[in-house]
């Protein structure tokens, strides 16, 4: 147990602990994620990022994901290093305006996410397909890499 020094009531400030663990919730957020989005737009910029799936089969690894809205010239994949990139901009269609009304929900802007690779990865067979809003790419698995039953023998 800590030992508090005893001060008098003139000195005792009842909210000095809350502003203080105010400040250090601020800053693990300033560490964490940046600083805030100061305007509007920067702020749709800031946040959005496709939501992605990754699975695996017997054969390759997939992943999807969700870019609705957008054509697939909007999109670019690279592979460099075991990193599979993928880079785009969902750009922002007419707004919705009416008297005392305006609402915005979709977010826009440009977006990057990066995934390391295993290295049990063809990085030349990579193939990307693109249908109702939703890129898949394949990542195609080395032979060796591939689950391999092994039958046993009864004697």
């Amino acid at each position: 147990m800590a030992l508090i020094p005893w001060t008098s009531y003139r000195d005792w400030d009842p909210f000095k602990e809350v502003r203080e663990f105010q400040d250090r919730i601020n800053q693990l957020f300033d560490e964490t994620l940046g600083r805030f989005p100061v305007s509007r737009e920067e702020s749709f910029e800031r946040i959005w990022s496709p939501p992605v799936d990754i699975y695996e089969n017997q054969d390759n690894i997939v992943l999807k994901a969700e870019l609705p809205g957008m054509k697939k010239e909007d999109v670019s994949i690279e592979v460099k290093d075991n990193v599979l990139t993928l880079k785009g901009e969902r750009k922002q269609e007419q707004e919705t305006k009416k008297e005392n009304y305006y609402r915005m929900e979709r977010s826009y802007g440009k977006f990057s996410r990066s995934f390391t690779l295993p290295s049990t990865v063809k990085v030349d067979e990579v193939k990307a397909t693109y249908k109702d809003g939703i890129l898949e790419i394949t990542l195609p698995k080395v032979e060796e890499a591939k689950a391999k039953a092994i039958p046993i023998k009864v004697e």
